[in-house]
């Protein structure tokens, strides 16, 4: 195993297994995305091959069908409790990107989650951001905590010392926990080239475009790309100066956009 990726994983690793020993009631997300597939990888080896809580796909209705399979097939084999949270109220209300890009993902993601949480009771989530992958997440902490109303203080997080995290405390309804802060978009892709991880189909090239992130089909688009092998991404990354999340419409839209959003509850 390569040393670097070896101590990205095991600091990863004690990250999920503290959250674990500190809430009583854990889950974690999953996009069907490369990072959050390498973290419900990073729960298996935390626990031996079994994911101990429930595995949470936020689904828009919107996203796209090779997500879809994706979902399914990997959840089927890897064994997981899978819970799909959907706002069917919005979507039978027609909410769309239509309606204004900061109002989806408001009603049918942040308000899918926020009601999750409420029906679930659940005190901590696993998610999996990265701090390079967009200028807002470089403010938070591995144990992120929410207020009652599931909002984010970006401006007030704790200080994080000495692998000292917050504890659960009576201060906050539940806490986020963020065990891919201080990976990379490379070390993603090199560490699901290393475990030999299923990747969706959605990032290699297909006639000259790939997905770089993956979101919404409304919302994202892909850039121009030949690589149709992990190596080559790997490789494009190294050279390209296109932000990964360029194809992402939300990120666009309005200044600041991700930030208000996260702060009021979104992943």
């Amino acid at each position: 195993m390569n040393a670097r990726l070896q101590e990205l994983e095991k600091r990863s690793i004690a990250i999920i297994r503290e959250a674990k020993a500190q809430f009583k009631n854990l889950a974690v997300l999953w996009s069907t995305g490369k990072d959050s597939t390498v973290v419900l990888w990073l729960c298996k080896k935390a626990f031996f091959g079994k994911i101990p809580f429930p595995v949470v796909h936020i689904d828009t209705g919107y996203k796209f069908p090779e997500m879809y399979r994706f979902r399914d097939k990997i959840a089927r084999e890897w064994g997981l409790d899978l819970i799909i949270a959907r706002n069917e109220e919005a979507l039978k209300n027609g909410m769309s990107p239509e309606k204004g890009r900061l109002k989806c993902c408001t009603q049918l993601k942040t308000e899918a989650l926020k009601r999750l949480l409420k029906e679930r009771k659940f005190d901590a989530l696993i998610l999996a951001i990265r701090r390079d992958e967009h200028g807002i997440r470089a403010k938070e902490r591995y144990f992120s905590p929410r207020d009652e109303d599931f909002r984010w203080n970006y401006k007030d997080q704790p200080a994080e010392l000495w692998d000292i995290y917050v504890k659960p405390s009576e201060d906050f309804s539940h806490m986020r926990v963020h065990p891919l802060l201080h990976w990379t978009e490379i070390d993603v892709w090199e560490y699901v080239k290393q475990e030999n991880l299923p990747v969706n189909p959605l990032y290699f090239a297909r006639n000259g475009k790939r997905y770089r992130s993956l979101g919404c089909m409304p919302c994202t688009v892909p850039i121009p790309s030949t690589a149709s092998t992990i190596d080559e991404i790997i490789q494009e990354i190294k050279t390209s100066k296109i932000p990964e999340r360029a194809g992402r419409a939300q990120d666009k839209e309005k200044a600041y956009m991700m930030q208000k959003l996260r702060s009021l509850g979104y992943m």
